[in-house]
């Protein structure tokens, strides 16, 4: 059995050292399957799959090419050695014995050429009097660069501030574009910032939701969005009752994160495309949980207890989404409903924007203000509704989702910004 894995290791040392991350994964897989007696048929079936996108895929999509259906050729037979426990179970041992063989060759740590980002983006416009500027962020849970928007009119009396959480193989160029946020801020006249995942935490640029030591407070990448979230209130004239946070994907999960973690930082969230607090705790949840499973009975109590933070939440995911399935999205749904007490009034509606049909869930608290909105986008898939085409993971037709946010935010304890 060893040799089968120290073989394995030789070819994916070379893999890597050549920059083949994903000829790696697939020289560990063949030899786990190997191992397990997996029937040659199965073997060369994983072997032709790419690894999933939320997780550190080294694959790069070019903008506007979400519809994609890459999401359908991801890994079969990962996926559902993820959602049976008991043949997770099985493969447990020889994992570890692959990985630790992989920490004593000390490998270099590797990350695909962020080339692709610079080649496929472009900064989003700038209107004259307002600002779009770099900044960086340090603590002791680490370091992120990111971008804020400073819109041009200026004031005395304290604005919203929106932190947007952008997908893998994103940035915040990349992200402001799709998204047409800063537009918006302009309009509204408040502050939105992108924090940029570094290529080192992740080679996809994914915030590492999936990952025990980044979904707690003040800890990992909480830590550091929350003091990039916090230097910004300082920094500019911030209405610390209007901060709010956003994302999309692997930014979504982030997303419901924050607003768990940190429930008196942010007065409300966004998540697009995303996966509940707690859905997931390493690789293998991370991959039945975007497959539409549930948590594992410990994973699901553990996350229960801590998800009734209170914030209100907006949610926007696509009826065809294959890549994160819309289960999830009813997931959140459920966690942002537990943080209701008394009197709550569910209504449905269903309706038509930019060429296509939706249904929209509204929970409103005892007071009549909307604690929980739901959109189920028919016919999108994992792409921002109604975003910009020149940005990537958008789909330019269905409801504005960036509109409806900031109309959901606002209409929360707090005031709409004057124009």
């Amino acid at each position: 059995m060893k040799s089968v894995f120290t073989s394995a290791l030789r070819e994916a040392t070379r893999l890597v050292r050549s920059q083949n991350v994903l000829g790696a994964t697939r020289a560990i897989q063949r030899a786990l399957r190997v191992g397990r007696h997996t029937r040659p048929s199965d073997e060369r079936a994983s072997a032709s799959s790419p690894p999933i996108e939320l997780l550190a895929s080294s694959t790069r999509f070019p903008g506007g090419a979400a519809e994609r259906d890459q999401d359908t050729r991801m890994n079969a037979a990962s996926l559902r050695s993820a959602a049976d426990g008991h043949a997770a179970a099985q493969v447990k041992k020889p994992l570890g014995e692959v990985l630790e063989l992989l920490r004593q060759a000390e490998l270099p740590r590797v990350a695909p050429d962020p080339a692709p980002f610079k080649k496929t983006r472009k900064a989003p416009p700038v209107p004259k009097g307002a600002a779009y500027l770099a900044r960086s962020f340090a603590c002791a849970a680490g370091s992120r660069d990111y971008k804020v928007y400073v819109p041009s009119r200026g004031t005395r009396r304290e604005r919203p501030l929106i932190l947007m959480l952008h997908g893998c193989s994103q940035n915040s160029d990349d992200f402001a574009l799709g998204t047409g946020m800063n537009r918006l801020a302009e309009e509204f006249n408040l502050f939105v910032a992108y924090p940029d995942q570094s290529l080192g935490a992740n080679p996809s640029a994914c915030w590492n939701w999936f990952k025990r030591s980044d979904q707690l407070r003040d800890l990992g990448e909480p830590s550091v969005i929350a003091g990039i979230t916090r230097t910004l209130m300082t920094e500019f004239e911030i209405d610390p009752n209007q901060v709010y946070v956003a994302g999309l994907s692997a930014g979504g999960a982030m997303a419901a994160i924050m607003s768990t973690t940190y429930p008196e930082l942010y007065a409300a969230a966004a998540i697009h495309s995303g996966l509940a607090y707690g859905s997931a705790s390493d690789m293998a949840s991370a991959f039945a949980a975007m497959r539409g499973a549930a948590p594992p009975a410990a994973q699901g109590k553990r996350h229960r207890k801590s998800a009734k933070s209170g914030v209100r939440t907006i949610v926007f995911h696509g009826a065809s989404d294959r890549t994160v399935y819309p289960s999830n999205a009813e997931r959140i749904l459920t966690d942002a409903r537990a943080g209701l007490t008394g009197l709550v009034r569910e209504t449905q509606h269903e309706g038509w924007a930019g060429g296509r049909a939706y249904r929209r869930t509204v929970i409103a608290d005892a007071h009549g203000v909307p604690h929980v909105e739901y959109w189920s986008v028919e016919g999108l898939g994992h792409a921002w509704s109604g975003g910009n085409p020149e940005g990537s993971y958008t789909d330019r037709r269905g409801p504005d989702a960036s509109r409806e946010m900031l109309r959901f935010f606002f209409e929360g304890p707090g005031r709409m910004p004057a124009r």
